[in-house]
């Protein structure tokens, strides 16, 4: 049992990069009988990876076709981001006082690695580290069910943006979008609540279509 959750696993997060990095477009037709090939496994890891991609809304199975790349759009874009907008800056103004020194220091460090040489040349390597910035921030709400689905929600804008933004990132959209973390923790280190909801909105901007 372990080995064969294993190999889903494996094959699961095969087919997850390879359409973040474009290997696989969105309204392709996944095949179980190549996967199974390309992979040198059994049907079952093969299957029950597709089974779990459908389920996260990855994929669409098709009876008696295969599963196909889900197309997502600029309209789920903007709605992910409304929703973003809306959870992150209610969760902000809820911990907004339990954001001191210590928890500064944290956003800091997460905002330096955003920044750093490996981010600029490596756009993924950069999303993962504003991704870690977020989740930590939507933490000091003591919210699990908040900070997961905003983790769901980013996962989603991952896809979305490796759909429309492959080759049009560069590091002015990284230079940008650091500009925007700053100014949210000068606005929470001067205790501001509202400059630093609009920070937040204006960081979640950077990312429109």
């Amino acid at each position: 049992m372990k080995q064969t959750e294993s190999l889903k696993t494996i094959v699961y997060n095969s087919i997850l990069n390879g359409i973040i990095q474009d290997e696989y477009k969105p309204g392709q037709i996944l095949n179980e009988k190549e996967l199974v090939e390309k992979y040198k496994v059994s049907k079952s890891p093969v299957r029950e990876a597709l089974i779990s991609l459908c389920g996260a809304g990855v994929l669409r199975n098709i009876p008696r076709y295969g599963y196909e790349v889900v197309r997502l759009t600029r309209e789920d874009i903007i709605d992910i981001l409304r929703f973003r907008l809306i959870l992150e800056s209610g969760c902000l103004r809820e911990s907004f006082v339990r954001i001191g020194p210590s928890q500064l220091e944290r956003l800091t460090r997460l905002n330096r690695l955003c920044c750093d040489q490996q981010s600029q040349d490596d756009m993924w390597t950069h999303w993962k580290h504003n991704r870690d910035f977020h989740l930590q921030l939507i933490s000091y709400a003591n919210n699990s069910y908040a900070s997961q689905e905003l983790a769901r929600s980013m996962d989603i804008l991952n896809r979305a943006y490796a759909q429309f933004y492959w080759d049009k990132w560069n590091t002015t959209v990284i230079s940008t979008d650091m500009k925007s973390h700053e100014k949210l923790l000068e606005a929470l280190k001067n205790q501001d609540i509202e400059q630093a909801v609009k920070c937040l909105e204006m960081d979640l901007a950077d990312f429109g279509c």
